[in-house]
């Protein structure tokens, strides 16, 4: 059981995980911290955590527990605050969507990687960002991917995915490398085009129309390009590469389709998405 479990940016994810431990009764104490106080005492009055520091390097200190949870591009800042403060045995992990940067950045700012700390990244999430959107059963079912470092000890592993099972989820490991790459393809290539295709949309001279008649698909479609945009810039520039050579390899699959539209091709068409029909039916689930 976690005595006291501080997370560091109480949004959606951080707030869904203390509303999750705090519902398997698997938590005594959760303290929040982060820049926007509004928020954090939004989060008190929410019961979502017990209470707050502003300072990140005061709310480390007596914790067991020490989560992550806030955009990529400001892991390295938070971990150089906290760094000095994050007592002896504790355990540190994080629930960001690309796990190669986090890793260097807790390197650069503890000087090497804690035995404490194990990287972590929940899959699931909604549209919705802000503590307001949280909820305990966010996480119920749902993948949570570990990468531990080869200095993560056996015992912070085992806190780790103790605490991702007990708010609900279903916890795997693998690579740092494989996982980037995976979710590159999974979950940054689908957010990127729904980006992409709004944002076309919205600079043609006629978007009103065209948003207007927009039917079911494009909103199931487009959906997650409701999604923060400061965490999606973040992503993007945290797993650079892996996003850009599937981004290449969809245009060059992109091209292939258009060939066939453009030379009356109906075989190729239908091959193309029966074989996708197949894959969707046979892998995703809901």
């Amino acid at each position: 059981m976690i005595n006291r479990l501080c997370i560091i940016g109480v949004g959606l994810i951080g707030g869904s995980l203390a509303l999750a431990l705090r519902r398997a009764g698997y938590v005594n104490e959760v303290v929040g911290s982060g820049r926007n106080e509004a928020n954090l005492r939004k989060a008190v009055n929410l019961k979502v955590i017990d209470h707050y520091e502003s300072n990140p390097a005061r709310a480390v200190k007596a914790a067991d527990m020490v989560v992550l949870a806030v955009p990529l591009g400001a892991m390295q800042s938070v971990c150089e605050l906290i760094a000095a403060s994050l007592p002896s045995g504790a355990i540190l992990t994080d629930a960001g969507s690309a796990k190669a940067s986090v890793v260097e950045a807790v390197r650069i700012s503890f000087g090497e990687l804690p035995e404490g700390f194990v990287p972590g990244h929940p899959i699931a999430g909604t549209e919705q960002s802000g503590v307001e959107a949280a909820f305990a059963e966010l996480y119920d079912h749902r993948r949570v991917i570990l990468t531990p470092t080869k200095r993560s000890s056996v015992t912070a592993i085992d806190k780790v995915r103790a605490m991702w099972e007990n708010a609900g989820a279903i916890v795997e490991e693998t690579s740092v490398d494989h996982h980037d790459k995976v979710l590159a393809a999974t979950s940054h290539l689908p957010h990127m085009l729904a980006f992409g295709l709004v944002d076309c949309l919205a600079r043609m001279g006629d978007h009103d129309e065209i948003f207007r008649y927009a039917a079911g698909g494009f909103r199931d479609f487009t959906r997650i390009a409701s999604s923060d945009p400061v965490m999606w810039r973040d992503i993007c520039i945290s797993n650079r590469e892996p996003l850009l050579k599937m981004i290449e390899r969809y245009q060059e699959d992109l091209k292939i389709i258009a060939a066939a539209i453009d030379r009356k091709d109906d075989a190729a068409l239908l091959e193309i998405f029966t074989r996708a029909k197949k894959a969707r039916d046979s892998y995703v689930i809901g």
